[in-house]
């Protein structure tokens, strides 16, 4: 079936991932965020579970408890119909009819939480566990927020950070990072695949949308890391060059000439890309070309 997400194959490929970043940075705290990753998706499925099984003793109750109310006001009407009515004026008349609007009024709210209350209980626990998945998110980025393609392009900073990946390897850190966020954000549509609350469907959108946010903000640095900083490379070095990006090899063909804005345009795939046309610095020669296979 693939129509529905399924939390067995989810925890199957964070656990997979988990094992390609240890691999790649061991004892990492990426590595630790990935663990605790896990733990939530094992977590989501029993979670999803339960929000797509009815509560049938709160059904039963709040059953029970709404004929209770219908039986009451049918006695009620029942009562009014039998007493005479004697309206002296009109100021009379305006005060019975505006307690009988009021009590109406409170008899349909009881109706209507008696008749809401699973799904403000299932509301409660789904919002719960976004909520922690939410701050997971957060910690990624604050993962990969120092990890900024400008320690490459300028070395020697006076704060520079705690530790200097080389080129290959800082983009393969921010793919880490970006499949995280794509991770995180399937655990998240999976609390609404079988719950139908607004209110829920709202704090998962805001996940969806912060998730693409960063993981939009960590491939334009994979970008600038693929393009600008084998450039730079090349252009340091006096001529062309032949570099390994990730996902393939990159042919740069770069004149010694003064800088300007030119566009790229990217051919090829990746793991979790696609191409695109890129705004990069370009030489005043005819043409720079960047084939990525």
């Amino acid at each position: 079936m693939y129509s529905e997400l399924c939390p067995r194959r989810i925890v199957e490929t964070i656990d997979h991932l988990q094992k390609r970043i240890e691999e790649s940075f061991p004892e990492s705290g990426l590595s630790r965020v990935t663990a605790e990753l896990g733990d939530l998706a094992r977590a989501a499925g029993p979670t999803a579970g339960w929000l797509r099984r009815p509560m049938w003793p709160l059904r039963v109750g709040a059953a029970a408890g709404i004929l209770g109310i219908l039986v009451v006001m049918l006695g009620f009407a029942r009562l009014a119909t039998g007493v005479p009515l004697r309206v002296e004026g009109v100021a009379e008349l305006l005060q019975a009819s505006e307690a009988a609007a009021n009590e109406i009024v409170l008899l349909s709210l009881a109706i209507f939480f008696l008749f809401s209350l699973e799904t403000r209980v299932k509301r409660t626990r789904a919002l719960a566990a976004l909520h922690r998945l939410r701050s997971l998110v957060h910690i990624v980025d604050m993962h990969q927020l120092t990890k900024d393609p400008q320690h490459l392009l300028a070395p020697g900073t006076a704060y520079p950070p705690k530790r200097v990946y080389t080129r290959l390897v800082l983009a393969r850190y921010l793919d880490f990072c970006s499949e995280l966020l794509s991770l995180a954000s399937k655990l998240a549509a999976l609390h609404v695949q079988y719950l139908n609350d607004p209110v829920v469907l709202a704090a998962v959108n805001d996940i969806e949308a912060l998730t693409s946010g960063l993981s939009n903000k960590i491939w334009q640095k994979i970008m600038i890391l693929d393009v600008v900083v084998p450039a730079e490379e090349a252009s340091a070095a006096g001529g062309g060059e032949r570099c390994q990006g990730l996902g393939g090899a990159a042919t740069l063909a770069v004149a010694q000439a003064e800088w300007r804005p030119a566009r790229v345009a990217i051919s090829g795939s990746r793991e979790n890309g696609t191409g695109r046309l890129l705004e990069v610095p370009a030489h005043d020669a005819p043409r720079e070309e960047l084939l990525v296979q």
